[in-house]
């Protein structure tokens, strides 16, 4: 049965767990290694995998706490690359330039944000995910996600017109 339970609920949520591991990580290998990990750590422990109701919704926490802990020890690379890969359909090269200087404000100002907060703001506003997930996935309450998604965002918006009146 354990066999059947993790090739149905687990196998299945790979590239979800890719995705979400290469997102905190900010590095496709390191995402791999570490889908790879929690993968055998829960086949080792397939008959522990049996007791939880929502077996992709362990795979997926224990994810997020492994990458937490790779970032944390500083095992990674600079983990938030959220809009340098934006694609413009305009040429104006005063246009791009200024619009590079502002991704550029803006994951400085993001990557300084507590990293709770920067995790839910990455998820909310560039993955879409809803609070719900995001309240799964980190194991945090619904509207402890709100407040931190709120403070992150006043925090952004704060710093960046700060910038912007100290560079005019």
């Amino acid at each position: 049965m354990s066999q059947e339970l993790y090739r149905g609920k687990i196998l299945p949520i790979r590239s979800k767990l890719q995705y979400i591991a290469y997102t905190m990580l900010g590095d496709e290998e390191d995402a791999e290694d570490a889908v790879q990990e929690i993968l055998l750590r829960l086949w080792s422990n397939l008959q522990a995998l049996e007791t939880y109701d929502n077996p992709a919704a362990f795979a997926t926490t224990m994810l997020k706490n492994y990458c937490l802990d790779k970032i944390r020890l500083g095992k990674t690379k600079e983990s938030l690359e959220i809009i340098a890969n934006l694609e413009y359909s305009t040429e104006n090269p005063y246009v791009l330039l200024e619009r590079k200087s502002t991704e550029t404000i803006l994951k400085e100002i993001i990557s300084r944000l507590p990293e709770l907060q920067r995790i839910i703001l990455q998820m909310k506003d560039i993955e879409d995910y809803n609070i719900e997930e995001i309240a799964e996935i980190t194991g945090s309450k619904i509207e402890a996600i709100r407040m931190n998604l709120s403070r992150a965002r006043k925090r952004v918006r704060a710093e960046f017109v700060n910038y912007s009146k100290e560079t005019k």
